[in-house]
């Protein structure tokens, strides 16, 4: 008698091979990964945005915003549109010593006349450009009126050494 379908051995080895191509997928692709370069991605976008409207208020004001709700400022005077939302990092990372709005950093200077604006990055793409006891920062100044790449010691944070210098004369500033 013929019999129509497989066998349960054939059903058995069939799953088990998909099984195996689908773990070989998941660890090439590395969804983590891919939430952490999302995330960096609105990190670097919003950085950018938030150093030109600390340039724009400047030019309106002839000053940089205050230190105390400084994000606020800058959507009061039309710089920004609405305030930037906080993007968390996977590990609740966050290192600012200085003025700290919806995980988005701040400092100021008046001698030299300048700004910057900061926040860690996460994924390992950044990670992996710094030495393993350094953290990845993506970085706005007002002095280069771009944005780059730092990498700093854990726990010194942008703001606290070379603050508001031209970072590629010092090296630590990567352009991205």
């Amino acid at each position: 008698m013929k019999s129509f379908g497989f066998t349960l051995i054939e059903l058995l080895i069939v799953i088990a091979i998909i099984g195996t191509l689908g773990v070989v997928v998941l660890l090439a692709v590395n969804p983590l990964e891919r939430i952490a370069r999302s995330r960096d991605a609105g990190r670097i976008n919003g950085i950018v945005q938030i150093g030109r409207a600390v340039e724009s208020y400047y030019i309106t004001h002839n000053a940089f915003p205050r230190t105390d709700n400084w994000l606020q400022q800058l959507v009061d005077n039309g710089d920004l549109v609405a305030m930037p939302d906080e993007i968390p990092h996977s590990s609740g990372y966050y290192d600012c010593t200085r003025y700290n709005e919806n995980g988005w950093c701040y400092h100021r200077r008046i001698t030299p006349l300048c700004a910057m604006v900061f926040t860690a990055l996460e994924s390992e793409v950044y990670k992996s450009r710094c030495e393993d006891d350094e953290v990845p920062y993506i970085y706005y100044d007002t002095i280069d009126r771009r944005a780059g790449m730092l990498c700093y010691p854990e726990g010194t944070p942008p703001g606290t050494r070379h603050s508001c210098e031209s970072w590629t004369e010092h090296g630590f500033y990567e352009p991205l």
